[in-house]
């Protein structure tokens, strides 16, 4: 990932939106904190810029659900079917701990800079079969967001449990689901990035949607406004030949 697509050396604050793949995220990282050494070099304040990764969590059990619907080998599906996603973001988590907890960022740590905090999105359940507070409860974490949709909210409120650190329980056990994964012969690096190329169509499609709705407006707008004129022809009162209604 190029270093200006995160503008920390600019001082903005950035969300890195549509992530998926760890090795991804790692790269958002090391784009983050070179921005930041840059900035530090020019002499810019570090305490004011802020940043978030934001992983996009229910989308990875949606696309390899379907994946393991195929295997042959049903009581691994079983064991694998609604695990994947939250055993992915564990390992986000992990590498957060650990990226921004080594030496070089120690350095800029000193100087004033903040973490860039990992986001969980889609964090709503697409399964009906899954709890409705399946990522949000699992994915509890210092230093995270989760942003949930108001009826995952609600959900939650009514009967959600949080545990502290829950994030970090069972790290172990993440990365066995994963490896179960790749041995059934399924590829989780592939799946992210099928997940990528479609998100950054719909992202495109729903910019092109809004623009298209901006240009309708304006044009109704522009219409509208012609409407309340009308020619009157032969009048010495209207020499420009317009009279408002």
């Amino acid at each position: 990932m190029p270093r200006p697509a995160l503008q920390s050396v600019a001082g903005l604050n950035i969300n890195v939106t549509l992530l998926f793949a760890v090795s991804v995220y790692e790269q958002v990282v090391d784009a983050y904190i070179s921005g930041l050494e840059d900035l530090a070099r020019s002499g810019g304040d570090l305490s004011k810029v802020a940043s978030v990764a934001s992983f996009f969590v229910s989308r990875i059990d949606t696309v390899v659900d379907k994946r393991l619907d195929e295997l042959d080998d049903k009581e691994l599906a079983d064991r694998l079917r609604g695990k994947v996603a939250i055993a992915n973001a564990k390992q986000a988590y992990a590498r957060y701990k650990t990226l921004f907890s080594e030496q070089r960022w120690q350095k800029l740590a000193a100087a004033g800079a903040k973490t860039q905090r990992l986001l969980w999105a889609s964090a709503s359940t697409k399964n009906p079969n899954y709890k409705d507070t399946l990522y949000v409860e699992a994915l509890v974490g210092r230093d995270t967001v989760d942003t949930m949709p108001p009826e995952t909210m609600d959900a939650f409120r009514d009967h959600g449990k949080a545990v502290p650190d829950a994030i970090e329980q069972d790290i172990e056990g993440a990365r066995a689901i994963l490896a179960q994964l790749d041995r059934s012969g399924i590829s989780l690096k592939a799946l992210t990035e099928e997940l990528t190329t479609e998100g950054v169509q719909q992202f495109a499609d729903s910019f092109d949607k809004l623009f298209g709705a901006i240009a309708r407006r304006h044009r109704a707008m522009i219409e509208g406004e012609r409407g309340r004129f009308a020619i009157q022809l032969g009048s010495p009162d209207n020499a420009g030949g317009a009279s408002p209604l």
